[in-house]
């Protein structure tokens, strides 16, 4: 399915277009500009049919798993030095040249599939990547082993979202990513964008239009989108007490297995006092040792997992809030079109009144300002007045007729960028639904097996204690 323009923002820019509308009595604020980017890494092998009967609603067809393993330091020993993890895909896709592949990638490879499926597919929840200068990633040792598992997971997760989204998962760069074993980014930053048909002011355009929808709101509120909104406000205020309240079970574990710990050495100088039970309390000693380090292992491997799974978790909603504050700025786009063609129209009558013989109504805000600017320049100038308003609704005609086009067009646009939104927010509430699900297991999992091997440390002291005889 090939890129095109449903997906564009429209974009406000200066334009030769300014002096014209300056002489209808417009503010040059509101100019129009529609831009388009086509680029290869838009592409998707997934084709609409007929049965897509509700476009808000996401289709899964086939599926893709992909696991992120070994990874292995390259060019060791040098400058240059790099971790390669090898990614390995199974799928039914019809459109992969083979079911299962394995092919490495280093992390620079990650961000080049991240920032280019971010560009090309701007309706989409596109997951986050970790972040590279993070204050951990840059005190700690990038090569040491916890940090390369945790990068390792949180890759992991990152092509987990990906193959999960049914749109993202059948990119052709994608495919590219995990199939070729050609792959270079040097090679595909050539291919991933065509050059930009209007130069280099797309990067402008895009800040602009920013810049002008942060000062705006939106009149007319969708409730759906409302809702949506509100629902991510209380998901992350609860993941956020979550964090808290979590960091601070994870402090005072780490406090009782330190705790724990030097209870032991407290016990085990007692046995040098009492002879009698040397060997007991040694045994007591050496069980406090091993809890102690059962709940170092837990919040190693069960509640540090957790709460990096929730900060990327967090990240994830935040991607997801982004892409509903951009749906609003489409919305702005055709409220204030509608709004340029609507200030227009009223000008236009309120001209064809004039020259009927009847006052016509001048529109408010900074057109009827300029509107009035403009008669009184034309009559200090000397200009037949009717001559002017018929010149003036001759150039309004048309511009009506232009705005009533562009209206249609970003509509339709603002509508498609509707659907997808849904279907997008539907895929994001079944796979947060479905990590919620995998993260508090792991915690379960985890919590249970510790507690099984502290049980069965215990039950193997109660014989070594019931050694002890007490003379009365």
């Amino acid at each position: 399915m090939e890129a095109d323009s449903d997906f564009q923002s429209v974009h406000w820019d200066n334009t030769p277009g300014v002096e014209a509308d300056a002489q209808l009595g417009f503010s040059s604020t509101h100019t129009f500009k529609p831009t388009t980017a086509v680029s290869p890494g838009f592409r998707t092998d997934y084709e609409h049919t007929a049965d897509d009967a509700d476009p808000t609603v996401p289709k899964w067809d086939g599926y893709l798993v992909v696991q992120v393993l070994d990874p292995v330091k390259e060019l060791e020993g040098t400058k240059d030095m790099y971790i390669s993890y090898a990614v390995k895909s199974q799928t039914d896709f019809p459109f992969f040249p083979q079911q299962q592949t394995v092919v490495r990638r280093r992390f620079h490879d990650f961000v080049f599939l991240w920032q280019h499926l971010s560009q090309d597919f701007a309706a989409c929840v596109v997951p986050p990547l970790p972040s590279k200068h993070r204050a951990e990633y840059v005190t700690g040792d990038r090569f040491s082993p916890s940090f390369v598992e945790k990068r390792r997971l949180d890759l992991q997760r990152f092509l987990q979202r990906i193959s999960n989204n049914p749109t993202l998962s059948r990119s052709t760069l994608l495919r590219s990513f995990l199939c070729s074993t050609e792959w270079s980014v040097s090679m595909h930053q050539a291919v991933a964008h065509a050059p930009d048909p209007d130069g280099k002011s797309s990067f402008f355009d895009s800040v602009t239009d920013t810049l002008v929808n942060s000062f705006s709101r939106i009149r007319k509120a969708d409730e759906r989108f409302v809702e949506m909104k509100e629902g991510i406000d209380r998901f992350e205020e609860g993941t956020g007490a979550v964090d808290r309240l979590w960091s601070r079970a994870r402090t005072r574990q780490t406090d009782l297995a330190t705790d724990y710990h030097d209870l032991a050495v407290a016990v085990q100088g007692l046995g040098f006092l009492e002879s009698g039970i040397t060997e007991q309390l040694n045994h007591f000693a050496n069980t406090l040792l091993e809890f102690s380090s059962l709940i170092k292992h837990n919040v190693n491997r069960t509640q540090d997992p957790f709460l990096s799974h929730l900060h990327s978790l967090q990240a994830y909603t935040a991607a997801s809030r982004a892409l509903l504050k951009l749906r609003d700025q489409k919305q702005l786009d055709l409220e204030d079109t509608s709004e340029y063609l609507s200030s227009a129209q009223q000008e236009r009558d309120r001209l064809a009144a004039i020259r009927e013989g009847h006052p016509g109504a001048r529109p408010g805000g900074l057109g009827a300002v300029g509107g009035y600017l403009r008669e009184r320049v034309d009559a200090l100038r000397g200009l037949d007045d009717d001559r002017a308003r018929v010149e003036r609704m001759r150039k309004l005609d048309a511009k009506i007729k232009d705005l009533q086009a562009e209206v249609k067009k970003v509509h339709d646009l603002s509508e498609a960028f509707n659907d997808e939104t849904l279907r997008e927010q539907a895929i994001f509430q079944a796979a947060k639904q479905d990590e919620m699900k995998e993260m508090l297991g792991k915690v379960a999992d985890g919590n249970i097996e510790m507690y099984q091997q502290a049980i069965e440390e215990w039950d193997a002291i109660i014989p070594m204690l019931q050694r002890i005889r007490v003379d009365v």
